[in-house]
């Protein structure tokens, strides 16, 4: 990995007696504390990161800004939101280290329902020079294109917007997916083969939707992760090797230059970590 670079999706669980995780959740996860993400990126040659918090956190955000506060300055954070934070709040966020907020939405239902408390929070984070981070499945992303559209910040599209890669580049949510990647303020993250792919590594049914991404979204705007510690992935032969993902950079890569865009230049830009 070049110097600087950044990961910027990955997740710290626990430990659950100094970090409870949420009463109400969709799951129940593994503990993987700050410690083991930093020997984790030692191997791996990341030198900073965007700690983005989880949904066995719920929204607590304890554990992500305390990741934050022991991290030398090498950490940003990404802070799940709802209508009960205050600007207030996002303020001592921003001095924490947060510089965006991401929100899960999964139906079409679900995102009418969610709008207006989607549209409360970009209220609150547009002028703190914050990114919405958007992790929509696809039946939601293809409801909330024309508002994605409209947004006065950046907005980064987690995963693909977990589209089916079995049903190929030109199934309906890939399409706007890639026509939301061609507005100046819509970033693509490339982040999560290892979940999106049927074939396994080394992810060769993913390959052709990490090219298209790229020829759809300008240089400027495309950001790597990891997705660390891939919750939910726990049974054998699901969990992904991290040192795979990092090999598979430059496949899906090729141009140096482009490299160190994704993964210093564009996120040190996008989450405020200032020049290298």
């Amino acid at each position: 990995m070049p110097p600087g670079a950044v990961d910027t999706h990955f997740h710290i669980f626990g430990p659950p007696d100094l970090f409870p995780f949420a009463a109400e959740r969709a799951y129940t996860p593994q503990t993987a504390p700050l410690e083991h993400y930093l020997n984790l990126a030692a191997v791996l040659g990341i030198d900073r990161g965007v700690v983005t918090q989880p949904m066995g956190h719920g929204f607590d955000n304890a554990v992500t800004l305390d990741a934050v506060s022991r991290s030398a300055g090498r950490f940003r954070a990404v802070v799940k939101a709802d209508d009960r934070f205050t600007e207030a709040d996002y303020r001592a966020f921003h001095a924490g280290g947060a510089r965006g907020v991401r929100v899960t939405v999964a139906t079409a239902a679900a995102f009418d329902a969610a709008r207006p408390m989607f549209d409360g929070i970009v209220a609150r984070i547009a002028d703190l020079g914050w990114s919405l981070t958007l992790h929509a499945m696809p039946e939601a992303l293809l409801r909330g294109a024309d508002w994605i559209s409209g947004l006065p910040l950046p907005v980064v599209i987690d995963h693909f917007g977990r589209i089916d890669v079995a049903a190929g580049k030109r199934q309906e949510a890939f399409t706007v997916y890639r026509q939301l990647l061609g507005e100046p303020h819509v970033w693509a993250k490339i982040c999560c083969p290892d979940r999106l792919s049927r074939s396994g590594y080394p992810y060769e049914d993913v390959l052709p939707f990490v090219a298209a991404a790229f020829e759809s979204a300008s240089p400027d705007r495309v950001i790597w992760g990891t997705d660390w510690p891939h919750t939910q992935r726990w049974e054998l032969g699901e969990m992904c090797d991290d040192g795979d993902l990092v090999d598979l950079v430059p496949r899906m890569v090729p141009d140096t230059a482009l490299q160190r865009r994704m993964l210093v230049d564009n996120p040190a830009r996008l989450f405020d970590f200032g020049p290298r």
